[in-house]
């Protein structure tokens, strides 16, 4: 006879949010700031979303490991999630890399920085591990996900994304068995496995994994041991699994938080600077792919009390005006005209400039007559009086950072190069 539950297995369990990834890809976005910390959505960092996720679906313990220029990330954490209570049984954890049990100052990988904290976890008595990446953008329930997991009986399961075969080389690819068993975990295939009954989509890996808690800590004391190991969950202690114990894929579409207006399952990478771009500006669309509306499944973070936005002068050429964009609170349009575009907080945009298609993080000033096209600009940039961006692809290359799709990505530092 199955014991009845009694209550969510969310309240038994801890969120572990890897969060020192340097970012990259993301050139000068991350010169001062790792990738979860990266602003997104007008208000929210990167890394909300997976806080948000965890927060939502009922875990109140949570803890987030950080290295790579950790101080905004820190700092951002202080201030927007600092209301767990202990003695509501509620925890959050910083984690910085601080050669707790090694001479070596970093985390290895994945799996060490969850080992370096081993006693900080089980200090907590939790049953379950949510293993989390906390640089996606996504809605998840993962109280679904630990139903699955006890359900299953599975040593590890694995959050995993149904795409097109031929897109998955870029991912960990499972392969599965009728019951999405995984049979082999193949990283970054050259010609990935199908799903079975589904040949021209494979499974891929989002970085999610559930464990119980004992388990992965007798996991992560055997791969420490391992002198030949990477310390990696998808290069190490995942295949070990697979191999010698019960992997199960869960698949995205079963858990995905998706409101009324929400027709597909979203996730995204934002990577890029394209990617990073696309996603900011596919939430100014009349029915955006991703509902950041929904009061149901809220993105939780630091928000600051700040006034509301305001826009001023009502002249022919000189009218403060927006269409199809999201305006933060403290942002000021003063005679500028905003047509697809997503300004964060503290924005000023002065009189006779035009922004179209523009991504503008906090506390950017734009100068008078400026026009700028298809553009990230980073905080605190003052961009010049005149200056146009978006028209002239071979001069944009030369000053800015110019993607392959045409976005440019603005700093201070260039626009002082300009010497304008």
């Amino acid at each position: 006879m199955v014991e009845k539950r009694t209550q969510p297995l969310a309240r038994d369990a801890m969120a572990y949010v890897l969060a020192g990834g340097r970012g990259s890809r993301l050139k000068e976005l991350t010169d001062r700031r790792a990738k979860p910390a990266v602003y997104f959505g007008g208000k929210a960092r990167i890394i909300d979303f997976a806080l948000s996720n965890a927060l939502n679906s009922g875990i109140r313990r949570i803890g987030v490991a950080t290295q790579y220029k950790a101080h905004s990330l820190i700092r951002h954490l202080q201030r927007g999630w600092n209301f767990f209570r202990p003695e509501r049984n509620e925890s959050f954890d910083i984690l910085p890399a601080s050669q707790r049990v090694s001479e070596t100052q970093w985390y290895e990988g994945t799996a060490d920085a969850v080992f370096q904290n081993i006693d900080i976890i089980e200090d907590h008595g939790v049953e379950y591990m949510v293993i989390l990446a906390g640089d996606h953008i996504y809605k998840m329930d993962y109280e679904l996900m630990l139903q699955q997991h006890v359900d299953s009986g599975a040593d590890v399961t694995i959050g995993c994304l149904e795409v097109p075969r031929m897109e998955a080389t870029g991912f960990g690819v499972m392969h599965v068995d009728d019951k999405d068993r995984i049979i082999a975990f193949v990283e970054k295939p050259a010609d990935p496995p199908g799903i079975p009954g589904n040949p021209e989509m494979a499974l891929a890996s989002m970085g999610i994994y559930v464990f119980h808690t004992k388990f992965l800590m007798d996991m992560l004391r055997r791969d420490a041991a391992d002198p030949k190991s990477s310390r990696d969950f998808g290069k190490d202690i995942i295949p070990h699994i697979v191999e010698h114990g019960k992997a199960v894929a869960h698949r995205f579409t079963h858990s995905c938080v998706r409101s009324d207006f929400e027709r597909e399952a979203y996730w995204r990478d934002v990577g890029t600077i394209d990617a990073y771009w696309q996603a900011n500006i596919d939430l100014t669309h009349i029915t955006p792919e991703l509902d950041i509306y929904d009061s149901t499944w809220p993105i939780w973070t630091f928000s600051e009390i700040k006034p509301p936005a305001k826009f001023v002068h009502d002249d022919e050429d000189r009218r403060g005006s927006a269409t199809s964009s999201l305006v933060s609170g403290d942002c000021i349009i003063s005679g500028a005209m905003l047509n697809k575009s997503l300004l964060f907080t503290g924005v000023r945009v002065n009189s006779y400039s035009r922004l179209e298609n523009a991504v503008v993080l906090p506390d950017v000033t734009v100068g008078r007559h400026s026009i700028l096209r298809n553009v990230v600009i980073d905080s605190r940039v003052v961009i010049p009086e005149g200056l146009v961006v978006g028209d002239d692809p071979e001069l944009d290359a030369k000053r800015f950072r110019r993607t392959e799709n045409g976005v440019c990505l603005i700093t201070q530092t260039m626009i002082d190069k300009l010497g304008m």
